[in-house]
C-alpha cells in the first residue's frame, strides 16, 4: 500500500510524457500507473494541467565551502536553495572548505560538518593533490563518488593544482579503484604567456588573460593521459568549442570521457558583459556568443553530457563590485537555485525538448556520481525525488528570492520561464512554494566502489 501518490497530466518519465500516477511507498517509487488508477487510504498530491512533474534534479558541481569558509556559503543555506530550485541531490566539491577534502581525516570533518543541516541529499567529491596518491583508496572506501584536480591554481592554496607527473601517480591509482577524475582542464602555462592589455573594469581584459589554448591544450592532454592509463576522466565546466573536436573524436573512439558545461556558457556572451560586472567572472571565462552557439550544438549531439551549476560562491566584497576589477575579483558564480529555469527558457527557444533538458539536468549528472540506481529519474525502485514546476509560467530574477547565503548573481533581473511549485525528497515534501520542510530530511549518499547507498 503507497504512502503517498502523487500524479499529473505531465509526467516526464525516461521514455515518455504524458498523464501518470507515481505511487511512493517508503520513499522509493513503488508504482507507476495512469492518471485515474490512484489507492485508497493514502495521500493523494496532484498537479495543475499547467504544470510539470520531473525528476529531481542532480548538481554533481557545487563549492558549498563548509567547513572553514562557511560565511561564504554553507550546507543549510546551499541545500535550502537548491531545494528551492527542484534539486534534490548535490555533490559537494572538495575545495574551498578547510580543511580540503583530501586526505580521510578531512572528509571526516566535512561530514561532521553537515550533522542536521542538509534539506536534501548530499554527496561528496574527494581531491587529488600533489603527494595524496596514498589517500586515495582510504577516501574512496570511505565514500567519496570520485575525485576532482585543478591543473592550474584553484584560486585557494590549500588546494595546489596537480602538474602532468602527478597525474602520472595518480591516474593509475585511479584506474585501479575504478574511481573517475574530474579535471578542471585549463593549463597555465598558456595564462601566463597570455597578454592582457586594456582596462581591468573592461569584461574583454580579462578575458584575454584566459586565453581558449589554457583548455584545449589541457584538453588535449587529459584525452592522451585518460587513454594511457584507462582512467575515466570527466571535464568540469566546459567553456572552449576549439577542444570540442577533440572530445568528440576521443569518445566516438570509445574513450571513457564524459564533459559538462554550465548555464552561464550557455545563457551569457562575452560582448554583451558590461563594464565592471564582476558578478560575471568565472574560469574557464565566459567567451563569445559564436562559442555558446557551438556548446548548444555539442549537447544536442551529445559531445558535451550535461549540464551542473558550478555554484562558487564568495562574499560580495571578494567580487570588488565598487572597483569592478574583473583581474583580481573572486571567479565564480552562484547560480544553484536558478539551473532549472535559466536552462529551460534557453534551451526551449533554441527548440530542445523537456526529455532533452531532464537528461542534462538529471539523469546524466546522476550516472557521473554512481547514482544512477536512487537518483535521476522517475522510475521504479528508484528514490521517490520529484519536483513540481509550471514550465509556462514567467519571472523576472528578484535577489530577494534567492536562499544562497549571498545573492549577487548575474542572473538578477532576467526574466525566465519555469517555475518551481514544489519539491519533494524520498517521497517527503520539502518545499512547496516558498515554504520549506521544518526540518532538514536530506541524507548523506556514500558511494562505495560506485554503488549508492543511504
Amino acid at each position: 500500500m503507497p504512502d503517498l501518490v502523487i500524479r499529473g497530466q505531465q509526467v516526464s518519465l525516461p521514455d515518455s510524457v504524458g498523464p501518470a500516477s507515481i505511487h511512493i511507498e517508503a520513499g522509493k517509487v513503488a508504482a507507476i500507473t495512469s492518471f485515474d488508477e490512484t489507492a485508497d487510504d493514502c495521500e493523494v498530491v496532484t498537479a495543475s494541467a499547467e504544470s510539470l512533474i520531473s525528476p529531481g534534479l542532480v548538481d554533481t558541481h557545487v563549492h558549498v565551502n563548509e567547513p572553514g569558509r562557511t560565511d561564504w556559503e554553507g550546507f543549510s543555506s546551499a541545500t535550502r536553495a537548491a531545494a528551492a530550485g527542484g534539486v534534490t541531490t548535490l555533490v559537494d566539491m572538495p575545495l574551498n572548505s578547510i580543511p580540503p577534502t583530501t586526505t580521510l581525516e578531512g572528509f571526516q570533518e566535512k561530514l561532521k560538518a553537515t550533522v542536521d543541516q542538509c534539506y536534501i541529499d548530499v554527496g561528496f567529491w574527494g581531491g587529488v593533490v600533489p603527494g595524496n596518491t596514498p589517500e586515495l583508496s582510504k577516501l574512496f572506501s570511505a565514500g567519496v563518488v570520485g575525485f576532482k584536480c585543478f591543473l592550474v591554481h584553484s584560486g585557494v592554496d590549500e588546494f595546489p593544482n596537480v602538474n602532468e607527473a602527478d597525474l602520472r601517480e595518480a591516474m593509475p591509482e585511479l584506474a585501479r579503484l575504478g574511481a573517475t577524475l574530474i579535471v578542471h582542464a585549463e593549463l597555465p602555462e598558456p595564462i601566463e604567456r597570455a597578454i592582457a592589455i586594456g582596462l581591468p573594469t573592461n569584461y574583454q581584459t580579462f578575458l584575454a588573460s584566459r586565453p581558449a589554448a589554457a583548455e584545449d591544450q589541457a584538453v588535449k592532454l587529459m584525452i592522451d593521459l585518460s587513454r594511457k592509463f584507462s582512467t575515466s576522466v570527466h571535464i568540469v565546466h566546459h567553456s572552449s568549442a576549439n577542444a570540442l573536436p577533440a572530445l568528440r573524436k576521443a569518445k566516438a573512439s570509445g574513450l571513457r570521457i564524459t564533459a559538462e558545461t554550465c548555464p552561464h556558457y550557455l545563457i551569457f556572451a562575452a560582448e554583451e558583459i558590461p563594464e565592471g560586472a564582476t558578478e560575471y567572472k568565472c574560469c574557464p571565462p565566459i567567451r563569445d556568443a559564436a562559442n555558446r552557439a557551438a556548446l548548444w550544438k555539442a549537447l544536442a549531439d551529445g559531445t558535451i553530457d550535461l549540464i551542473v551549476s558550478d555554484h562558487s560562491p564568495c562574499p560580495p566584497d571578494l567580487k570588488l563590485p565598487e572597483k569592478g576589477d574583473f583581474l583580481t575579483a573572486w571567479g565564480g558564480i552562484s547560480s544553484l537555485q536558478l539551473r532549472l529555469p535559466v536552462v529551460w527558457t534557453e534551451a526551449r527557444a533554441r527548440g530542445f525538448s523537456l526529455g532533452q533538458v531532464v537528461e542534462w539536468l538529471c539523469a546524466a549528472p546522476a550516472r557521473l556520481a554512481g547514482l544512477e540506481n536512487l537518483k535521476g529519474r522517475i522510475a521504479v525502485g528508484l528514490d521517490a525525488d520529484l519536483v513540481i514546476w509550471n514550465p509556462e509560467k514567467q519571472f523576472r530574477i528578484d535577489p530577494e528570492m534567492i536562499h544562497h547565503r549571498h545573492k549577487l548573481t548575474p542572473y538578477a533581473g532576467r526574466l525566465v520561464q519555469g517555475a518551481v511549485e514544489q519539491t519533494f525528497l524520498r517521497g517527503q515534501k520539502i518545499f512547496d512554494t516558498g515554504q520549506f520542510s521544518p526540518a532538514p530530511l536530506g541524507e548523506l549518499l556514500i558511494i562505495r566502489g560506485g554503488a549508492g547507498a543511504h
